[in-house]
């Protein structure tokens, strides 16, 4: 088990691959470590996050952990703004919203 963060730009201290998506005003990129899962096969990966709002942070989360070879599998929340539609969203990238509080 481990932990791989994702970030905005420029937070992270080594080498890192990044996804860019689109928000509602304009264009938005996310960071993880190039090595987050070096020497793993498939890593299974839970991301968590503080707010589900319209699905683009998670979703852009979701397609950086393919990228680097890992399998996301849920999605874990605090709170989730439903009027915003983001598990619609997330349909569409294949994440399950496993906890919702």
């Amino acid at each position: 088990m481990g932990l791989a963060l994702i970030r905005k730009p420029g937070k992270l201290p080594a080498a890192t691959l990044s996804h860019t998506y689109s928000v509602e005003y304009g264009n938005d990129t996310l960071e993880m470590h190039a090595d987050s899962f070096e020497g793993m096969d498939s890593p299974r990966v839970l991301i968590v996050d503080d707010v589900l709002a319209t699905g683009g942070t998670a979703g852009a989360a979701a397609e950086l952990i393919k990228s680097a070879g890992g399998v996301p599998v849920g999605l874990a929340v605090l709170i989730e703004l439903a009027a915003l539609n983001g598990r619609k969203t997330l349909s569409d990238v294949a994440v399950r919203l496993v906890l919702n509080y």
